[in-house]
């Protein structure tokens, strides 16, 4: 059997367990992939997970079947969370962060992966300490 063929990929940022079918509609509606399916895909992967927004690369074959790809919450979002309003980031839940995205990071050296996360943090400022 031929392996299948790629029509569409879209990466999306979505709150974890309850997608909104309307926002799937908009992105993914002239696909012809079933949308419910997907919806109902999403949500029990990352259920685990609700209150956070969990982007996924959504692949679209030929066949309206479809692949998801989880990826870890935006930076800026684990930054608000681990800051509560107090605009000041400790180094220990920067390296918390900076671990929880390195899957999704071009490098797998811890350190590097703080640096990124700190200079996100300061274009959004918050000092870190």
């Amino acid at each position: 059997m031929p392996p299948k063929k790629q029509s569409h990929q879209v990466t999306m940022a979505l709150p974890a367990g309850e997608a909104p079918v309307a926002e799937l509609g908009k992105m993914l509606g002239m696909t012809g992939v079933n949308l419910v399916a997907l919806k109902k895909e999403y949500d029990s992967l990352t259920a685990a997970q609700r209150g956070e927004i969990v982007p996924a690369v959504i692949t679209i074959f030929d066949d309206r079947s479809f692949q998801l790809t989880l990826k870890t919450p935006p930076t800026s979002f684990l930054i608000k969370q681990a800051v509560n309003g107090s605009r000041t980031l400790t180094r220990e839940q920067l390296r918390a962060i900076a671990q929880r995205k390195l899957p999704d990071l071009n490098t797998v050296d811890i350190d590097a992966a703080m640096r990124t996360v700190e200079g996100t943090a300061r274009s959004m400022g918050v000092r870190v300490s």
